[in-house]
């Protein structure tokens, strides 16, 4: 190859499943013209990188997998060496694609034990096979960010949590499980996006610590990552003024961070990927096309991920940079294709989504990561008020006949309430609930699990509970966030709290029968909480 087609090796541009036929072809024709190394999928333009806070609408499409496969297909027809096909695929393929496995998030196998990593290795393991399925051999995933920042918009939930070490163990059993069956995995985001307030989809984080503060905390994970071989680091949207003599420039076009640092200092020559290069905190910085690529690529990164100006960044690359430097990347290159089979020539084993075998890995993590909170024997409790007839259950944002509900009203006598909105608050009979009960279940399920507006919990929802707190015996059961525990007002005096972190069936159906039989449970928060 020329070192102008090594070059197009190093570029992973976005393309979406639900696209355009023309811009398929566009696509195919890039491929072809550009000899690019790999590609990133997105579900659709509108839910990429710095589209999803837009107001442009989501069209789901239920055979977006089926579309997935397909493209695939054809795109590898189009190359003349094998593309490294790249997702974000942090709890699965169901991150970007509809009706497929759904895992866990990061904060929900955080609260495991760390005797049960195991399962954190089985995840690893259940995605990479659900990406074989559709012909991709590289996650983006997972994250190694100590999440030590609640107000922190964009990284939360898809951390292990807060303790460097269990966030170390956990992301190289993750990694280890996708390495297992064939799949890249990527450490993410170098050098740690856990401690910022700031979208780097939007705006540039600044972390304020010296090195030595990163050394001893943030770094950690990367530093055991890099011990046990990990194939990529992604590398964040974020300043470090003390590695770049005081100035706010972002790792991804910091020659201190990358080279001195990653490379030199902690001695990694793994691949090094750019986080995407259309948000906002860098994609804005250069009127001139190409030139973000070059400062990326100069900087220290192998791989440019979403690069949007690939014709003109091949150009600026091919004039400035080294023929030694151009070689170093494309090596590493195609150091990963060659692991994961891609210039094998043999036949390629098949595989298929397997959603039985995501299930019951789904109920073995909702019984090992399950959180009580607030005890108060909670079955004697239930009991007594059934007994009685004074029992309810109120669920909030899913309609009365979901999984928890209807579990526990199939086991002993209670009565339904739901409200599915704030709304429904002003033409709710409150009288039900008044007259006949004295002990309230309630399931709380968070509308989201970014931390934006209360986690999108209405204000007219948080003066019922912290109403309800006051005058009734309530146990209240959290499916989703547990950050959304401190926006809760009159929290203390619930009687018992019990933190389920998913609203999967298998979350649901587990948290019913570990109340109804008082079980003790083994998760712990991965995440300190505040007032609670």
């Amino acid at each position: 190859m020329t070192l102008e087609q090594k070059i197009g090796q190093f570029f992973f541009p976005a393309v979406f499943i639900n696209d355009t036929e023309e811009n398929i072809q566009a696509t195919e024709k890039m491929i072809r013209e550009h000899h690019i190394g790999g590609l990133t999928f997105f579900h659709s333009r509108a839910s990429a990188a710095t589209n999803y806070e837009s107001k442009k609408p989501i069209v789901f499409n239920d055979d977006s997998y089926g579309q997935l496969k397909d493209l695939i297909v054809r795109y590898q027809k189009s190359a003349s060496i094998p593309l490294l096909m790249s997702i974000d695929a942090e709890w699965g393929l169901a991150m970007r694609v509809e009706k497929t496995p759904q895992y866990p998030f990061a904060i929900t196998l955080g609260a495991l034990p760390e005797s049960e990593s195991i399962l954190v290795y089985d995840v690893g393991k259940q995605i990479g096979l659900d990406l074989k399925s559709a012909g991709i051999h590289y996650n983006l995933a997972p994250l190694a960010d100590i999440n030590n920042n609640p107000n922190n918009p964009v990284i939360g939930y898809r951390s292990f949590g807060e303790n460097k070490e269990k966030v170390a163990r956990f992301a190289t059993e993750y990694l280890k499980g996708m390495n297992e069956v064939g799949v890249l995995g990527c450490l993410k985001h170098f050098p740690g996006h856990g401690n910022t307030n700031v979208d780097s989809h939007l705006g540039l984080p600044i972390l304020e610590e010296s090195l030595e503060e990163l050394m001893a905390n943030e770094l950690y994970p990367f530093i055991e990552g890099i011990k046990q071989d990990v194939d990529s680091i992604m590398i964040g949207h974020l300043a470090v003024p003390a590695l770049n003599d005081g100035k706010n420039t972002s790792a991804t076009l910091s020659k201190a961070v990358i080279e001195d640092l990653l490379r030199n200092q902690l001695n990694y020559n793994g691949l090094v990927i750019s986080d995407a290069l259309n948000m906002h905190s860098v994609s804005k910085l250069y009127d001139t096309k190409g030139e973000l690529e070059w400062e990326a690529f100069n900087a220290g990164n192998d791989v440019l991920c979403f690069a949007e100006n690939v014709s003109e960044g091949i150009q600026e690359i091919l004039k400035n940079a080294t023929p030694e430097r151009i070689e170093a990347s494309y090596n590493r290159i195609m150091n990963c294709k060659k692991k994961v089979g891609l210039l094998d020539s043999k036949s390629k084993t098949e595989y298929q989504l397997d959603f039985k075998t995501a299930s019951l890995l789904n109920k073995k993590i909702a019984q090992k990561s399950i959180t009580t909170i607030k005890n108060y024997n909670h079955k004697k409790l239930l009991l007594e008020a059934s007994k009685n007839h004074n029992l309810g259950i109120l669920s909030l944002y899913k309609n009365a006949e979901n999984i928890f509900s209807t579990t526990i009203k199939n086991s002993i006598e209670a009565q339904s309430f739901s409200l599915e909105n704030g709304d429904a608050i002003t033409s709710f009979n409150f009288s039900k609930i008044n007259e006949n009960t004295d002990t309230l279940i309630i399931a709380l399920f968070v509308p989201k699990a970014k931390p934006m507006q209360n986690f999108e919990i209405e204000d007219a929802i948080l003066e019922l509970l912290a109403n309800l707190f006051e005058t009734k015996k309530c146990i209240l059961c959290l499916f989703g966030n547990p950050y959304a525990l401190q926006v809760i007002p009159n929290l203390k005096k619930a009687t018992g709290i019990i933190q389920v972190y998913q609203d999967f069936n298998e979350f649901q159906e587990t948290a019913a029968q570990l109340l109804l039989n008082n079980i003790v449970t083994t998760g712990r928060l991965p995440v300190a909480l505040q007032n609670i």
